[in-house]
């Protein structure tokens, strides 16, 4: 399914840790993973506000938000876009804006996060 929600997630965990930490990839697919800690209580809505919305998102391929089992606080982020330009070019969308913005008190801090080159993502039908 592609939506805003891939944007939403990458645009915090960009915001969180900064874009060194999104090495450049030579084309192609492009993937992050990220870890982002809620505030004490705030998992389940941040879990919300990552997964929710419905605009299409041009070149996003997938998106997972899971929660981790040992750390009631943790999410885990997967994303997978056709490009790094598309995610990029997601974070200027209005409602991307208005998510982060929305998002960010609940985040208590981001400490890993990988960029990844996806070799089997799809495009949803």
């Amino acid at each position: 399914m592609t939506s805003r929600r891939g944007a939403i997630a990458g645009g915090l965990a960009l915001a969180l840790v900064g874009p060194s930490a999104f090495a450049q990839t030579a084309g192609g697919p492009f993937g992050m993973i990220g870890r982002i800690t809620a505030r004490p209580g705030q998992r389940a809505a941040l879990a919300r506000l990552l997964i929710g919305g419905t605009a299409a998102m041009p070149g996003c391929l997938a998106y997972l938000v899971a929660e981790d089992v040992a750390n009631p606080d943790l999410l885990w982020v997967t994303e997978a876009w056709d490009s790094e330009a598309s995610h990029k070019a997601s974070l200027a969308l209005p409602a991307v804006r208005d998510a982060i913005r929305q998002g960010m008190p609940m985040i208590a801090g981001s400490d890993t996060a990988a960029t990844t080159r996806p070799l089997n993502a799809k495009a949803s039908a």
